[in-house]
């Protein structure tokens, strides 16, 4: 299976409908050569290569209502919602052990995408970079604007990879693939609406303007790769799966029920599509094999 690119939407913790699609991936041992994944995309692909069945869930399902996870009351600390330090360092070091030798093992190609805040733009890192800054460049990535905090790493000013690029199948495309698995945390018909915080945004990232320029930008950019991934859907290029309706899960759902029931329509979603997408991975293989024999012969 060459060039082949799996693309992760993130979503926050909408992103447990991709934990319960990758498990699925995982026990029927269906790994892509090209992982992309943004946000709580991101996330999903660690435990994802570290070949972790069920850790994205607990980590997500278990943990959410915990207060060191997931608490307005930080930003009147000058933290972010999320108590970054919690999610990666106590539960991968503790909790919620994450394979980082089966993760450096894996062959598969890691990319990261993360928002440059000084210019707006994406910046993408790849799971060759050593271990620790692996870890940043997904913290990063998920370091949502305005309830997050921004993460410094290469000397450069770090925060959601959703901001540049929220669905990163151009850079799937750029880097050489031909085929993309596409898995998306929102219904089909879903359109991102404009951003509506410009002046709580101007006021917070006063010295970051391509920041603010960038979150004005965003739905347009997130629209335009839908209609783009719906032209390479009609291509045969492109597999996508998602929610079949309208989501019960917020951004920072800390209810572990709707979680859970969401973990499970990934999960099934997964099971339902397994045999059309193993149709749709082989297909053109198949016909290249066939190919080669009659030049053979």
């Amino acid at each position: 299976m060459e060039k082949v690119g799996l693309v992760l939407e993130g979503g926050g913790m909408r992103g447990v409908y991709t934990s319960g699609v990758l498990d699925y991936f995982m026990e029927q041992d269906l790994y892509f050569p090209y992982i992309i994944g943004v946000s709580a995309g991101a996330c999903n692909a660690l435990s994802y290569l570290s070949r972790q069945v069920g850790r994205s869930r607990e980590v997500n399902v278990n943990y959410a209502s915990d207060k060191r996870y997931i608490n307005y009351r930080n930003l009147l600390k000058g933290k972010g919602i999320f108590n970054m330090d919690f999610l990666f360092n106590d539960i991968p070091n503790r909790l919620v052990p994450f394979d980082y030798e089966a993760f450096h093992a894996a062959q598969e190609r890691l990319v990261i995408p993360t928002t440059d805040c000084q210019t707006g733009q994406a910046h993408y890192f790849e799971k060759e970079d050593r271990s620790e800054k692996v870890i940043s460049a997904v913290k990063a990535s998920s370091s949502l604007p305005l309830v997050g905090k921004m993460v410094e790493l290469d000397g450069k000013e770090l925060l959601d990879g959703g901001i540049a690029d929220p669905i990163p199948i151009k850079k799937s495309v750029e880097d050489g693939n031909e085929k993309h698995v596409i898995i998306l945390t929102r219904p089909k018909g879903y359109q991102k609406k404009p951003f509506r915080a410009k002046v709580t945004a101007n006021l917070v990232y006063s010295n970051h303007k391509n920041l603010v320029s960038a979150l004005d930008k965003r739905h347009e950019i997130y629209n335009q790769s839908l209609q783009y991934i719906e032209e390479l859907e009609a291509a045969g290029k492109a597999y996508v799966i998602r929610p079949q309706e309208n989501e019960v899960v917020k951004r920072t759902e800390k209810d572990p029920e709707k979680l859970q029931e969401l973990y499970l329509r990934g999960y099934n979603a997964a099971i339902s599509h397994a045999d059309s997408l193993k149709r749709w991975l082989y297909k053109n293989a198949a016909k290249d094999t066939q190919a080669k024999v009659e030049t053979i012969y």
